[in-house]
């Protein structure tokens, strides 16, 4: 009786092999790529590409910044090539704590050069971020982190910054119109979460809060499903106290 043990198959886990195909995808695009560009050079359905960036950001091998995902600070150390990254890695490390801290996703956005910058966001399978499926840079007008954004502007740079971007409704509860955004960001008070409801994606619920310090204008916001919109302000309250802690050295690294 003869035995395969020499020349046997090896026992290969799949899940394994999609996700170092697209940690080998992420690998050819300097400045990262999207999910759905990202699925299909790897192969992949893009809800398993979903599933599987989601688990890589969430350890580290990924980070998302601009709604496309790059290396993160785990798979720098395994190439020991962290050098120009280590000031992103400082910034989503934060927000990585601030994510299992609070229990939520959280982003981080700054104005720059007359733009909207998302320049980090930490999320977890069991708690995703939201879908970049209007960008983010071109709707401030729709989300509550661009609004944040837009309430710290003086008044040449806000309407500078519509002119270039108008205002469009995304979804029926979204403002409706440039006179009415306005008179909403006039009426923001200083240092107050900024809430916004459905307004970029239905079922879903938002609330920002601005990070100044110096030139710097910037902004982190939270976001969770609409039925669990009790947890919206408790955790962004909960936010404001982990920033407020951290900020010296938070600010510092997103404007350099």
């Amino acid at each position: 009786m003869t035995t395969a043990s020499s020349t046997a198959v090896p026992t290969l886990i799949g899940s394994v092999q999609r996700a170092l195909r697209l940690l080998e995808a992420v690998g050819t695009h300097r400045d990262g790529a999207p999910a759905k560009q990202l699925a299909r050079e790897a192969g992949l359905p893009l809800p398993t590409a979903y599933h599987l960036l989601r688990t890589l950001t969430h350890e580290g091998y990924l980070r998302r910044e601009n709604g496309v995902f790059l290396f993160g600070a785990a798979a720098e150390n395994l190439t020991a090539a962290r050098g120009s990254r280590s000031r992103p890695s400082t910034v989503t490390d934060s927000l990585a704590h601030w994510r299992d801290a609070i229990g939520v996703p959280v982003y981080c956005a700054v104005y720059r050069e007359g733009e909207i910058e998302l320049i980090a966001v930490a999320d977890a399978p069991d708690a995703p971020a939201v879908d970049e499926w209007a960008s983010f840079r071109e709707t401030g007008h729709a989300h509550a982190i661009g609004q944040c954004l837009l309430g710290q502007l003086d008044e040449k740079d806000r309407e500078d910054h519509l002119d270039r971007h108008p205002v469009r409704p995304l979804t029926r509860y979204s403002v409706r119109d440039r006179a009415a955004l306005l008179e909403r960001l006039r009426t923001l008070r200083r240092g107050e979460p900024v809430i916004e409801r459905q307004e970029y994606a239905l079922g879903t619920v938002c609330a920002a809060i601005p990070v100044t310090a110096g030139a710097t204008i910037a902004a982190m916001a939270i976001s969770v499903p609409l039925d669990r919109e009790e947890r919206l302000l408790p955790a962004v309250e909960q936010l404001r106290g982990e920033v407020a802690s951290l900020l010296r050295s938070f600010v510092f690294s997103i404007s350099i």
